[in-house]
């Protein structure tokens, strides 16, 4: 996938939300040594030190992996956003960063995209991203950036697809990455749409591989987590086949703009681990 500054991220990538260092640690493991060249993690997720290691065991040369992080609200104070940039760094054991993201359109989140920006020119970040940033937000991001921000990271999924920021996003040439491409852990409902069902016979393919093949279509980045090494690996044999205008438009009927988990759950879910020492990891 092309990003609007000249550098290419991979389509898909392992997602780490809610994984503890452990299960982190071999998930990452797992995708890179199937194929994945693109890692997601946080600062709040509490994993960055597990990724970093799997990064390493993996022997995949560092330049060929695709390597995000975010850096959360607590920190967005310009001096403690610069901080948690080197801290970044330093837990994933890495010396650059190929995006980083703010993680919520909440406190002083324009004192660290300037704090970010600057290590773009440090040479400590080459990309700069969103995530959860709908409207006035999001707005004054872009007007006020001298580097404009390569993605924003949305819930999105069938029944939340997401419209009206896609429109948006694409008018600034910025990717749509999705978070819960699937609907969200121990959600089956959307897979078990007959849509889904029958698509899944078609192209011999799980209805789970169908919609993450979904997102494809629609132009937009994934980054599914699992603990599975199969799910691993399933999650990135969807490159072998697309999905026709007629099936896009039936699944297009199931938008209902509905996030299961939505801002204030997503924030609900990490606020625990906001209060913690990010350094005092496994």
């Amino acid at each position: 996938m092309l990003l609007n500054n000249g550098l290419s991220m991979p389509k898909i990538g392992i997602g780490t939300f809610l994984l503890k260092p452990e299960e982190a640690e071999q998930a990452v493991l797992w995708a890179l040594e199937n194929g994945y060249r693109s890692v997601d993690t946080a600062n709040v997720y509490f994993n960055e030190k597990a990724v970093g290691r799997a990064i390493k065991k993996s022997g995949v040369p560092r330049e060929e992996i695709f390597l995000t992080s975010k850096i959360w609200p607590s920190t967005f104070k310009y001096e403690k956003a610069k901080k948690a940039i080197d801290d970044t760094l330093a837990r994933l054991g890495v010396d650059y960063l190929d995006c980083l993201i703010l993680h919520q359109a909440a406190g002083k989140y324009l004192e660290a995209y300037r704090a970010i920006e600057e290590a773009v020119e440090e040479g400590k970040v080459r990309s700069i991203g969103l995530s959860n940033f709908y409207g006035k937000a999001f707005e004054k991001v872009l007007a006020n950036a001298k580097i404009k921000p390569v993605l924003d990271t949305l819930e999105c999924n069938p029944i939340c697809q997401q419209d009206k920021m896609r429109e948006r996003l694409a008018k600034e040439n910025m990717i749509l990455e999705s978070w819960y491409p699937l609907g969200g852990k121990g959600n089956k409902s959307i897979a078990e749409n007959p849509i889904f069902v029958e698509l899944a016979k078609k192209y011999g393919k799980t209805p789970y591989q169908v919609i993450l093949r979904w997102h494809l279509d629609m132009g937009y980045v994934i980054i599914p987590g699992s603990k599975s090494e199969s799910h691993i690996k399933q999650n990135l044999d969807i490159l072998d086949f697309s999905l026709a205008k007629e099936e896009m438009a039936q699944i297009a009927t199931l938008n209902k703009e509905k996030q299961r988990l939505g801002l204030n759950g997503f924030i609900r879910a990490l606020i625990p681990l906001a209060k913690f020492n990010y350094d005092k990891q496994a």
